[in-house]
This record gives C-alpha cells, sequence and structure tokens, in this order.
C-alpha cells in the first residue's frame, strides 16, 4: 500500500512544505489541475480566488479500483489519521 497526494502546486513548493510537515509520502503536481477535473475535486476559486483542490481522500486497489472515498467543499476541513487508517483497514478486511 502507498500513500500520494495530488496538489495544484508546483513540485519544489510540495517537496519544500512536505519537508517542512515532514510527509515521507510523495506529492504529484497538478498545476493544470488535469487530474482533479477528471476526478471532480477542483474547486473553482476556492482560496483567495484561486482554484485548488477540494479536500478528498480515496483507497484504490490494485487494480485500480476506487473502494472508499471521503470528499468534502470545505478546503479547511480535513480527515484525520485515525480516519484514514480505520477506512484502510475496513476496505482491506471487506476484500481479503
Amino acid at each position: 500500500m502507498r500513500l500520494v497526494a495530488v496538489s495544484v502546486d508546483p513540485p519544489d513548493v510540495s517537496k519544500e512544505h512536505a519537508g517542512r510537515q515532514g510527509f515521507g509520502f510523495m506529492i504529484l503536481s497538478d498545476e493544470k489541475r488535469t487530474v482533479l477535473r477528471e476526478w471532480g475535486l477542483l474547486h473553482e476559486g476556492g482560496f483567495r480566488g484561486a482554484d485548488i483542490s477540494r479536500p478528498a481522500e480515496f483507497v484504490i486497489d490494485r487494480g485500480g479500483v476506487v473502494r472508499w472515498r471521503n470528499l468534502t467543499d470545505d478546503y479547511a476541513v480535513r480527515l484525520d489519521a485515525a480516519q484514514a487508517l480505520a477506512a484502510v483497514d475496513a476496505v482491506q478486511a471487506a476484500t481479503h
């Protein structure tokens, strides 16, 4: 299992942020908002008029099937680690 984030920020900004926060996972850059549009995650004008990503978490299996998702329209609302781990555990239990 891997944790991956997608950000609208340029790679150097994401790398700096990840280092500051101590993140050990990959942050992919979607500066053109291609992935965000395809997945319905673009929050147009969401932060000081800038297009940003809606906070979202997905558990995707090895076959590319979305097994669980959490979406919000409020960029300030984030899933906490315990909730995310519980979702992963539930998906793993249901698929094994």
